[in-house]
């Protein structure tokens, strides 16, 4: 049971998830049974006040309807997810797996489970998290969640990469990049100037 904010615990809790492929394994360190780490982290959610969710919903049927949901270990366990997953894939992968998250759920939640189409996004998402293992440390402080640290044997964050001033990174490779990426734009912007007109434009 999810806990009102305002009758949860004084001090913040600290908890650290642990994955393996994409998979929660443990907690704190500690390996852990999955159903009793969803059960632990009801636990600690719950009394945290973590993981209650109010929403209007669209059912399938075209009516809508609202539902009141509680999940606080899922909710952690998704947040952990969410931030190692942030840590160990390029940004190409990360942006089409979010796509492709929500037309798995819509999948899911028509009742399409049994499909070719499911198996093939299920390969594509078991091919993303070859590299999602590490840990996630959450703090949960009266209904709210923050992140307060990520490791990951995979990670592809570079401090002297992502860091202008370490001296790694050359400040002019700006310039050809954004002269490419906005080509398109100064072109419209020409489309009509009397230097563009006196161009040929029949390709």
């Amino acid at each position: 049971m999810t806990l009102d904010p305002r009758s949860c615990p004084d001090g913040e809790s600290e908890i650290t998830i642990d994955f393996e492929q994409g998979a929660p394994v443990g907690l704190n360190g500690k390996k852990i049974p999955p159903v009793q780490l969803i059960e632990d982290l009801n636990e600690i959610g719950g009394t945290n006040g973590i993981g209650r969710v109010d929403l209007v919903e669209n059912r399938v049927v075209g009516m809508k309807s609202r539902g009141v949901y509680e999940t606080p270990g899922g909710t952690l366990i998704m947040a952990a997810h969410r931030e190692l997953e942030s840590l160990c894939l390029d940004r190409q992968t990360r942006y089409h797996k979010d796509i492709l998250s929500v037309t798995y759920a819509q999948l899911v939640y028509e009742g399409h489970w049994f499909t070719p189409l499911r198996e093939a996004l299920d390969a594509f998402v078991a091919k993303t998290q070859e590299v999602v293992t590490g840990s996630v440390t959450l703090g949960l402080y009266k209904g709210n969640l923050t992140v307060k640290s990520r490791t990951s044997p995979y990670s592809l964050y570079r401090a002297d990469i992502a860091s202008f001033d370490t001296g790694n990174y050359d400040q002019h490779d700006a310039e050809g990049f954004i002269n490419l990426l906005g080509l398109p734009a100064s072109v419209r912007s020409r489309l009509n100037s009397k230097k563009y007109e006196t161009l040929a434009r029949t390709v």
